[in-house]
């Protein structure tokens, strides 16, 4: 860290300030965790300080499960507060998430950085196509799957999360969407959904890491840097309820194409430092 330019510091510090402000826009708006946003921009500040490439990108996601803990809480307790939550769908997907997240962790612990990198591009591209292309007349069912299929997108929606640094608001919206629920209603579920998902994905995500300790950069736990906590979480978790109350207001298909084209951005930086390697 010596060697990087004090000027270099500030701009990462604004940018990641900058990232925690969209972060608890996108948790309110969307019932995401803005994880998406987060690791890119992690990944960014993490190369810059000179942390390996071996576990930079597990720090990036474990970092961002970290800080997306309190965003979520604040998140789900605004859309609960508006009685929009259905409760059957989290019960039958809380467990099932959870399992999932846990094996992503095992997945974080020993497979290489490209393993966890790919997922990012496949799951963040599958999101911006939906956000882009998607439309409100396409559905799967006029309502929710049986409890073995409803158990099934519980777990992938764990998984994906805890490989790609998400809470998984993105995929649950759109996973209810598409058989019919109200996409408020499926937004406010996403937001509780991201609770345990990402409590569960930031212990997972220590305990991954501490093998891996002596590669880390200061101030980390395992794969989670409480400096990159420090500097994106209290923002975030501020903004998040005005997020939830511009839900509401703002031109919901301008910010869906916005976001679709950010993922993208995103996803290639990814594909070139796959191709990098």
């Amino acid at each position: 860290m010596a060697g990087v330019p004090f000027s270099e510091l500030v701009g990462l510090a604004v940018a990641a300030m900058a990232a925690g402000v969209v972060t608890g826009l996108l948790a309110g708006l969307f019932g995401i965790g803005g994880g998406a946003v987060i690791v890119p921009v992690l990944f960014e500040v993490f190369r810059i300080l000179g942390v390996p490439e071996e576990v930079r990108f597990q720090l990036c996601v474990g970092t961002s499960l970290a800080i997306i803990v309190p965003t979520a809480v604040r998140s789900y307790w605004a859309h609960r507060a508006k009685g929009l939550v259905v409760p059957a769908v989290l019960r039958s997907w809380a467990l099932p998430a959870v399992v999932g997240v846990a094996i992503g962790s095992v997945t974080a612990a020993y497979a290489p950085a490209r393993v966890l990198k790919l997922a990012f591009v496949v799951i963040a591209s599958i999101i911006a196509a939906k956000l882009l292309i998607g439309r409100e007349s396409w559905v799967l069912g006029r309502q929710l799957p049986g409890r073995f299929a409803m158990t099934g997108y519980g777990f992938a929606v764990g998984l994906a999360s805890s490989l790609m640094g998400i809470s998984g608001g993105s995929l649950a919206t759109m996973a209810m969407t598409l058989y019919g629920v109200p996409i408020h209603n499926a937004v406010a579920t996403s937001a509780g959904l991201g609770v345990p998902i990402t409590i569960a994905g930031t212990l997972g995500y220590i305990l991954a890491g501490l093998p891996h300790q002596a590669l880390l950069p200061p101030l980390s736990l395992g794969f989670v840097s409480a400096i990159g906590v420090v500097m994106i979480a209290p923002i975030s978790s501020y903004i998040a309820p005005l997020g939830a109350r511009l839900a509401h207001a703002l031109p919901r298909r301008q910010l869906e194409i916005g976001f679709g084209l950010f993922l993208i951005a995103a996803s290639l930086r990814f594909v070139v430092s796959l191709i990098a390697v």
